[in-house]
């Protein structure tokens, strides 16, 4: 069975609609959502497979997207139409199945029972081994400048059907749609596809293979490496020789400014940073992790927003922006911040829940409640006072009487539609 027919076999396709309506995803240029595919492909999957096989396939142009970079740059994406995202992920999955087995034991990115925990797990083993001074390497625009030539040439070493390299080569020549104008792709991987994080994987590979071939220690995810050495010495005299080597076998550039050698308290790898105590190394999220919670969280409790919506909305999405951000950094040791953070998140709510309530007879009304209810022991004559304080919103809701009402346990409470807000440190702890 050739290659190509593996990829266009009628498992393989189920398998990657499947795959694609489960990842949903923006439509693309001719703005067919991934609702549609199960029509789209019982009415044209026959001719589909034909024009793959002939060679006669033509994706559509990826559309142009940009999100923001932590720092304040833009990371461009393309996001294909939802059929070629099908054609991609397909053909990805059988790409997957004989080129995985060959990649490095410590290539940890978009491959299948490998995590970003796991990277991180493995820079700790480094690290307690003795391996303190890591060389960051950071590659120059790495998705927009990939060799398309010297792709497919690492490609064919294991892929020797003439149909897949030439599918895999329209991907990669398929033109970017911005502002209404298609400008040809010629060098690069644009990120957005299924097919982009395999491709990138086997291109880095050979990196993998030259590292380990030297007797380095090293981690990768993606386009991110770390290589781990055991004195300055070495770790410059490595940087120097890797970063000719990348910039000549592989075709890239090595972005000079962010590349250095660092020790583990100062390095960054997938948001995470490094400390040590009795015990030996540990993580811990990054700063600009923790800001980027703080920045995400702002977001939603801005305060004219806010105020207006209702409070399910509100506690629906902190709590996704929380959980989220503690499931992916629960390795790491945080309970001090958390805490930390806990108190700020809680004096927020408890503003715009107070705002809400916006009369003092009925903030008075409603913290009396809350009093009985919970067993706070306030006086009235407390109560009144916050109620018809003239302080502004932010100081009258640090007072006691708010703290104490408004509890953690009280704002925990889920009430009907409304869920209860997530403490981050109980969480955190629940989880770790």
């Amino acid at each position: 069975m050739r290659f190509i027919e593996k990829i266009t076999s009628h498992q393989n396709i189920t398998q990657a609609i499947e795959q694609v309506k489960k990842n949903k995803g923006a439509p693309g240029v001719d703005e067919m959502t991934v609702d549609e595919l199960d029509h789209y492909f019982y009415q044209h999957g026959h001719t589909l497979v034909q024009e793959i096989r002939s060679m006669t396939y033509r994706p559509k142009a990826v559309k142009r997207v940009y999100i923001p970079k932590s720092d304040g740059k833009q990371r461009p994406l393309g996001i294909p139409s939802v059929v070629d995202r099908v054609v991609q992920q397909a053909t990805a999955q059988q790409l997957s199945r004989i080129f995985d087995v060959h990649f490095s034991e410590t290539s940890y990115g978009f491959r299948p029972g490998r995590s970003a925990h796991q990277a991180i797990e493995k820079v700790l083993d480094y690290l307690n081994e003795g391996y303190e001074w890591l060389i960051d390497m950071d590659i120059e625009k790495y998705f927009d400048t990939v060799n398309h030539d010297q792709l497919i040439s690492t490609l064919r070493e294991r892929v020797k059907d003439r149909e897949t390299l030439h599918l895999i080569r329209v991907f990669l020549k398929a033109g970017i749609m911005e502002n209404g104008f298609v400008s040809p792709n010629e060098t690069g991987v644009p990120q957005g596809g299924p097919l982009s994080p395999v491709l990138a994987n086997i291109y880095l590979d050979k990196l993998d293979k030259e590292l380990e071939a030297r007797g380095l220690h090293f981690v990768r995810y993606a386009d991110d490496t770390d290589i781990f050495v055991k004195s300055e010495m070495a770790a410059n005299r490595v940087m120097k020789s890797i970063t000719g080597w990348i910039e000549r076998k592989l075709f890239l550039q090595i972005n000079v400014t962010k590349t250095k050698v660092v020790r583990p308290t100062q390095s960054q790898f997938l948001g995470f940073t490094f400390w040590k105590n009795q015990k030996g190394w540990q993580c811990k999220p990054s700063k600009v992790s923790k800001t980027k919670l703080y920045d995400k969280t702002k977001e939603v409790l801005k305060r004219k927003h806010a105020v207006s919506r209702p409070l399910a909305v509100t506690f629906t999405k902190l709590n996704q922006i929380i959980r989220g951000w503690i499931n992916y950094y629960r390795i790491g040791s945080m309970k001090t911040y958390l805490a930390k953070f806990g108190q700020w998140l809680r004096h927020k709510v408890r503003v715009i829940i107070i705002k809400q309530w916006k009369l003092p007879r009925r903030i008075y009304m409603n913290l009396q409640q809350l009093n009985r209810l919970f067993n706070c022991h306030f006086k009235k004559e407390d109560i009144y006072k916050v109620a018809n304080s003239r302080l502004g919103w932010y100081r009258k809701c640090g007072m006691d009487v708010v703290n104490f009402t408004l509890s953690p346990k009280v704002l925990a409470i889920k009430k009907k539609d409304r869920p209860g807000l997530v403490d981050p440190l109980s969480y955190y702890l629940n989880k770790a």
